[in-house]
């Protein structure tokens, strides 16, 4: 009998340290024990005439914060943001991987930002970690901000908070059984001084503008929430509207996708919101890239013509259909 219990403690104890060590060299142990961050600070961001116009380009020409924190008029054109809701927060989306709330970023101490720290704003943004120490899903685009330098930063936080309190109570997030685990893992900190991108030719300055401005994110399709390997900027991506469901579009220099834009042909349909007689679909907010300058927007197109070409026909004027390239179902999807 004794024997038996001993054989039975030995392989009780073999498997959780099989368990211990599959867990430590597989999704680790963040699921569990909740996201890795850094204490917050008492520091602040003065709120000066230069970064409040700094701040004021990147969130309303780059960022696009409020197209995303606000209520959105999908009656006209672009779907611009409803003025009165601005930065007061959204249901973004309703289904899987479950709630996701953009929050009430305005000043309002209630139900917004207004009693959030700058330094908790601070790293909401670039490390995904929310105010209130929970993994933020990166619908935010946290990753891409993580580049974000300390004086943009400290621009962007001083202006949202210039900008005019809102009282919007909002429903908290809650993500999907196994996605509300796993988010935990992806939160890294910033412990060292984020410095200027090096911005001396039009292409990197292109390509940190793409970046913060997350169109790859939206230009990319994804599996499981990973863009899928080689099909960079090569559109496909499923965005929903409240009219249904549509796919981004190939921006790379294939025939497929934007080859035969020129400089100004892409300055004015992000200016325009249209390619000549075609409309762009207000999930593009062209409304909001269309308040940067054109150094910026010169420099973005100088980005996008080095891609590499990918063949992917992506066309919302046509019904969708399954495509075996990316895996969605998408308009001319049966032709790649």
């Amino acid at each position: 009998m004794a024997r038996g219990k001993k054989i039975v403690g030995i392989v009780f104890s073999t498997i959780v340290a099989v368990v211990v060590m599959g867990i430590s060299f597989t999704i680790g142990w963040r699921p569990f024990i909740g996201p890795k961050g850094r204490p917050l600070t008492a520091r602040t961001f003065e709120r000066t005439a230069e970064r409040l116009e700094r701040g004021k380009y990147l969130v309303e020409g780059v960022l696009g914060c409020f197209d995303c924190h606000s209520e959105r008029d999908w009656n006209q054109p672009g779907a611009p943001v409803i003025e009165a809701q601005r930065g007061g927060g959204a249901l973004f989306a309703g289904g899987p991987p479950g709630r996701l709330i953009a929050s009430n970023i305005s000043p309002d101490p209630e139900t917004g930002a207004g009693t959030w720290s700058d330094d908790a704003f601070a790293r909401a943004i670039r490390e995904g970690i929310g105010h209130d120490g929970r993994a933020l899903f990166p619908i935010m685009p946290w990753p891409n901000y993580a580049q974000m330098s300390d004086e943009d930063l400290a621009a962007v936080i001083a202006y949202v908070r210039s900008t005019p309190p809102v009282p919007n109570a909002l429903p908290k997030t809650q993500l999907d059984f196994p996605v509300n685990y796993l988010m935990r893992i992806n939160p890294e900190p910033i412990a060292a001084p984020v410095p200027a991108p090096d911005l001396s030719d039009p292409v990197k300055r292109g390509a940190h503008l793409a970046r913060m401005g997350s169109c790859a994110d939206c230009h990319t399709p994804q599996d499981q929430g990973q863009p899928k390997p080689g099909l960079d900027f090569a559109g496909g991506f499923i965005l929903i509207e409240p009219s249904g469901e549509v796919a981004s579009a190939n921006i790379t220099p294939d025939p497929s996708g934007i080859s035969y834009y020129d400089e100004a042909l892409f300055i004015e349909a992000i200016r325009t919101g249209q390619v000549k007689a075609r409309k762009l679909r207000p999930r593009m907010p062209w409304l909001i890239y269309r308040n940067m300058s054109d150094e910026d927007l010169k420099a973005i197109f100088a980005y996008l013509r080095t891609l590499k070409p990918v063949k992917h026909a992506v066309d919302n004027a046509e019904p969708p259909t399954q495509c075996k390239l990316c895996g969605s179902m998408h308009g001319f999807g049966d032709r790649n």
